[in-house]
């Protein structure tokens, strides 16, 4: 007889696949809407380019003439995206002047020599002005360089550094000497792109090691008995710690990035002996040292090269995570082919920053307690603008007739986040969730912690809608409402036994108002880059059920509609360096998508690539039914003891909707750890039914599209269903 299937919205993935009977298992891009599986919708690539390194940070506004924008930050390069094209915004560190090229035979290397110590490292990104001289008989002229931007791919010494070309020097070889001349603009540097690190006794090798390691060169000679160390880029140091050159440990106590001197340490630390030392030197990064013998006390990061954005008006608010703070006005007059500037008088080194609305205070998280000092940087430190100023000389002193202010958190040992509320910034340490809320003079903001042992995995792994705030946390889900609620989730150990916790900083939260989901990306255990999503659908779930997905869709940064019509997001690709803009990339590169849009994938120049959706059910059965109570022994239940075989003859489709075939398989086996066989059939719109000879003790159900151009929404499928006896 003919037995409807009726599955439980969402994936029970917290069981086998017997134990999720009359449940949906398993899938990947499918959604639930009204308790229905269907395939999610595609995305196109906006714009033609692909763009230089992992875009971690996306966001919308529109200035006064109603022009929309999409700022995207890599960890490489700040663009804007709007009217269809890319802007390279990224600001200026510094301008050099007269560097000079050489190159060599058959060579694609370049080496640009500076005046002086050029402070680069290697990946940081370089552009040439005011190019002349380059000579006739070179493969390269002066307009291969002229407004080109390059990748630094080595440091020979402090005056010197190396590019690599799209083509070998095939004519006379560039030196020195031949009078060339250029001004070369260095970009700031941002990170990274994948978060590395490790924990614990053993991460040190033996006779001692250096972790989180960051190197640079000396800029210039010391001798034994100095104690301010001058670096080619002190950028990526801590504002105190310990370095190594050569042999010799020496700590400092101040890192002055502006220019690039560690100062107020001592020498020949850790038991080393002090020595002079040469520039051009390297040096290591060893604040975190582990001798021989000795546990990590801590676990350790390198921080990937972060973006936080939000604007003020009109105008973009930048900050590099645990750098400076820019800023960019798109009603500037020609803005797009202007550069975002350093915020004036704002904290110059910070680890988050948001604009307060509607109160319009610019904050500060995980910033200095002395502006402009970046050795006074507090993890747990907020700082404040005064009402309606942000760049002004007093905007962040404490006065009595403005409302700048400061605050220092209790519980936690760093802020990791905040994001603005409906009528409150909530704020995140790695331990606990904090309200800020604008209460007015005289303590511009109220403070209270409402939650611990709730601290946020990574800077962008909360999301807010409508009054509640939903994150990801290192031992779970969670959400407040007024209440603090531990989200139920049955795909949670699915999700955490493969989640590589070093790159926690790469999670992102990305709402999709148009279906009612959360999305988290993460990295599994065995990947850097971002390669998995779980979903949460807020408006259907129910305590009772929760509804929960799964599945492989790759985004390193998400930002819902609203300026724009559809979600925007970026898909980093670490393998790819074909980015349009910089020569010699190496560090991958990112292509932004219009999510929501189609069936399929569709990059630049109309290639399509299948968008596969799959949904796959929990093992179903009949059961033993009992005659002295009035019921038949055998008949088909579907949440059964798998006492009877059964036989299945045919089964009818159902869709709400289809595009093009889908494929239905069933899965039968006799026991749990039996040996499955899978039966397989094409379904179109005209498909009526299909004739099966099947028999098991237990049947699971897939469906699935293969191809591009095809879509699907589950309907209610029937089986023609009768027992077959227990063998």
């Amino acid at each position: 007889m003919l037995q409807k299937l009726g599955f439980l919205p969402g994936f029970n993935k917290q069981v086998t696949e017997t134990g999720a009977e009359g449940q949906w298992f398993d899938g990947d891009n499918v959604r639930f809407r009204y308790g229905t599986p269907e395939k999610i919708g595609g995305w196109t690539q906006l714009g033609d380019d692909k763009l230089t390194g992992a875009a971690r940070a996306i966001h919308h506004w529109d200035d006064n003439a109603g022009i929309k924008y999409a700022a995207i930050g890599t960890n490489r390069i700040l663009y804007v995206y709007s009217g269809g094209v890319y802007y390279d915004i990224h600001p200026i560190r510094t301008t050099l002047t007269g560097a000079k090229f050489s190159s060599s035979s058959s060579s694609t290397t370049v080496t640009v020599t500076c005046t002086g110590s050029h402070g680069l490292a290697e990946n940081d990104i370089v552009m040439f002005d005011s190019v002349t001289g380059v000579p006739a008989g070179s493969t390269y002229s002066n307009a291969t360089f002229e407004d080109q931007k390059f990748m630094v791919t080595a440091i020979p010494t402090t005056t010197t550094f190396e590019i690599t070309m799209a083509t070998q020097e095939s004519g006379t070889p560039l030196t020195t000497s031949d009078g060339n001349s250029t001004s070369v603009l260095c970009y700031y540097t941002v990170g990274p792109a994948q978060q590395l690190g490790g924990y614990g006794w053993g991460t040190g090798l033996f006779g001692g090691t250096a972790l989180g390691a960051a190197t640079t060169t000396l800029a210039s000679g010391i001798n034994d008995a100095v104690t301010d160390i001058p670096l080619a880029n002190s950028a990526a140091f801590p504002s105190s710690g310990e370095i190594r050159i050569g042999t010799e440990d020496i700590s400092f106590t101040s890192n002055d990035t502006a220019t690039n001197i560690l100062s107020g340490g001592a020498r020949e630390v850790n038991g080393t002996t002090k020595a002079s030392h040469s520039g051009g030197d390297t040096v290591t990064n060893i604040s975190e040292y582990v001798a021989w013998g000795d546990p990590s006390s801590a676990d350790f990061t390198i921080d990937p090269g972060l973006w936080i954005l939000d604007n003020y008006g009109t105008k973009l608010i930048a900050l590099i995570y645990n750098g400076a703070c820019f800023e960019w006005d798109a009603a500037a007059a020609g803005a797009v082919s202007t550069r975002a500037t350093i915020l004036a008088n704002a904290p110059t080194k910070s680890r988050h920053v948001l604009v307060s609305t509607p109160d319009r205070h610019l904050v500060f998280f995980g910033t200095e307690t002395t502006v402009g000092t970046d050795s006074t940087q507090d993890d747990m430190f907020i700082r404040f603008s005064s009402q309606e100023s942000i760049d002004q000389t007093d905007s962040y002193t404490v006065k009595a007739n403005n409302t700048a202010g400061t605050q220092r958190l209790a519980d936690g040992s760093k802020i990791m986040g905040a994001i603005k509320g409906r009528d409150a910034i909530y704020v995140w340490t790695d331990t606990a969730l904090f309200l800020m809320k604008f209460v007015g003079q005289p303590f511009t903001f109220s403070f209270e912690q409402i939650g611990t042992n709730c601290g946020l995995m990574g800077k962008n792994a909360c999301i807010e809608v409508d009054g509640t705030a939903y994150w990801m946390s290192e031992n779970g889900f969670f959400a407040y409402d007024g209440q603090l609620k531990s989200l139920p989730c049955l795909v949670e150990d699915h999700v955490y036994d493969d989640l590589n916790s070093t790159s926690r900083d790469l999670v992102n939260a990305g709402l999709n108002n148009l279906f009612g989901e959360i999305n988290w990306f993460y990295c599994t255990a065995a990947s850097d880059a971002i390669n998995r999503v779980v979903t949460y659908n807020y408006l259907d779930s129910t305590t009772k059920r929760p509804i929960w997905t799964t599945g492989t869709l790759p985004r390193a940064a998400w930002q819902d509609s609203a300026v724009f019509d559809r979600p925007h997001a970026t898909y980093y690709n670490p393998s790819d360096n074909a980015s349009y803009d910089v020569t010699g990339n190496t560090d991958g590169s990112t292509i932004y998508y219009n999510q929501e849009t189609g069936t399929d994938q569709i990059n630049a120049g109309g290639a399509v690539t299948a968008v596969i959706g799959t949904i796959t059910s929990g093992d179903f059965d009949i059961t033993q039914r009992r005659a002295s109570t009035g019921q038949v022994v055998g008949m088909p239940d579907l949440r059964g003891d798998g006492e009877f075989i059964m036989r299945i003859s045919r089964f009818i489709p159902d869709f709400i909707s289809q595009t093009g075939n889908t494929q239905v398989s069933f899965t039968t086996r006799n026991y749990p750890n039996s040996t499955p066989t899978t039966t397989n059939f094409s379904i179109n719109s005209t498909t009526t039914k299909k004739d099966t000879r099947l028999r098991a003790r237990s049947i699971a159900l897939k469906v699935a599209n293969t191809t591009s151009n095809e879509d699907w929404k589950l309907g209610t499928f029937r089986l023609d269903i009768a027992p077959g006896g227990r063998r």
